[in-house]
């Protein structure tokens, strides 16, 4: 089972709770025109991810998908031409482990589920918004958050989360990292927004009925 054996669990209830913003502004245009000159080649397949994550594309910059096994996690010759994407690593104050692009695409949804291996109970899941919409929803612990392009967000993937694409048109990018617990990070969490989320009995019928 994925692990990192010499690592603790971590109460993410308490660090995060659902979503929290943190105190961090991304250049985000920057990042979109670095992914767009990526060209269209590079996507197309979902790069190893399976079960929910199968209606997302997705591009591995560092690491693996977990559902390949336990490979060694460092750099992919595609984040040597992502330096937008290096920076927010550098921004993190934290160890990076594995670190993807991941696009889904208008009208879709990754059905609520639970990262349940216990690399993800030890370490801090950082998402980025690259190119999304106000029709966009992160669904997690029963409330429902707009993350907007720029901002960056830790999720409490150890509880149930989903995400619905309700936009018509565009597709939702967003760069998702992992991370080890560091004493910068804890400080942004520690600085960051909490109670962002929102009742939304729209979202809600929609996750409840999506099918893993």
């Amino acid at each position: 089972m994925l692990d990192l054996p010499d690592r603790p669990l971590l109460d993410k209830d308490r660090l995060i709770g659902g979503c929290l913003r943190l105190p961090l502004v991304i250049d985000a245009a920057r990042l979109a025109a670095e992914i767009e000159s990526l060209g269209t080649a590079v996507w197309g397949t979902t790069d190893g991810r399976v079960g929910v994550h199968r209606s997302a594309e997705a591009i591995f910059l560092r690491g693996h998908a977990p559902a390949e096994g336990e490979l060694p996690i460092h750099d992919r010759p595609l984040l040597d031409r992502l330096p937008g994407a290096r920076e927010v690593l550098a921004l993190l104050g934290a160890p990076p482990l594995r670190c993807l692009l991941a696009r889904l695409p208008a009208g879709g949804t990754i059905a609520p589920h639970i990262d349940r291996a216990p690399y993800f109970a030890k370490t801090i899941r950082i998402h980025v918004p690259v190119t999304t919409s106000e029709r966009v929803f992160m669904y997690c612990a029963g409330y429902s958050y707009r993350m907007r392009a720029g901002e960056a967000w830790a999720l409490n993937n150890s509880t149930r989360h989903g995400v619905w694409n309700a936009d018509p048109e565009l597709s939702r990018t967003h760069l998702i990292c992992d991370f080890l617990p560091a004493p910068p990070l804890l400080a942004l969490l520690a600085a960051g927004e909490r109670s962002l989320g929102r009742d939304d009995p729209e979202v809600e019928r929609h996750l409840t009925g999506a099918r893993r």
